[in-house]
């Protein structure tokens, strides 16, 4: 009897520890209102596309998926099916002295010193971090934001709740889209 019960909670606790391992979120803290968790390993997802958002924001964006938003994407399936993660990953655009002494000369060679200034005027890299943002597909638990859970993380910490108040309303003009924004960059 003792031995059955042993055996019965530790298939349990396996179990557990695979649902959590399997929806690909960490122990770490919860962001409000929706409850996502950094997911493991977003830094290594594929990547959707990238962006760069002007004045006055100045940032640099690399949007990136789980491998059920890659199948998705890749699939032009709409709706995301359950269990698609999105990542949004921003930086403060800045320019590199590096790349301008490396990519300058052969840009003066083959646009003229002007055209050349011009170009590295407009040259950025990623600086600092800024944040990094989820989208979360799950339609039962989600039912009221169109199936999606949203999360902003600063410096690995989850933002305010205001914050997360704003995300399905920003969202809500692509609804035509399932509430996403970025297309896949083939």
């Amino acid at each position: 009897m003792r031995r059955t019960g042993l055996v019965v909670l530790t298939a349990f606790a396996g179990a557990m520890a695979f649902i959590a391992s399997a929806s690909g979120q960490t122990d770490g803290e919860a962001a409000p209102v929706y409850g996502v968790k950094l997911p493991d390993g977003y830094r290594d997802w594929a990547l959707i596309s990238v962006a760069s958002v002007g004045a006055p924001v100045n940032d640099l964006r690399a949007k990136l998926g789980n491998d059920v938003a890659i199948r998705a994407y890749r699939a032009g399936t709409l709706p995301f099916p359950d269990g698609t993660i999105i990542a949004r990953l921003a930086w403060n655009q800045t320019t590199s002295d590096e790349n301008n002494r490396a990519i300058g000369p052969v840009a003066e060679k083959q646009l003229g010193v002007e055209a050349a200034h011009g170009l590295l005027s407009q040259s950025f890299v990623a600086g600092p971090a800024t944040n990094v943002q989820f989208m979360v597909k799950d339609s039962r638990k989600y039912t009221s934001t169109g199936g999606w859970g949203f999360a902003q993380f600063n410096d690995g910490k989850p933002a305010d709740e205001a914050v997360h108040k704003t995300c399905f309303t920003c969202h809500a003009p692509a609804s035509n889209r399932d509430f996403v924004f970025t297309l896949y960059s083939r």
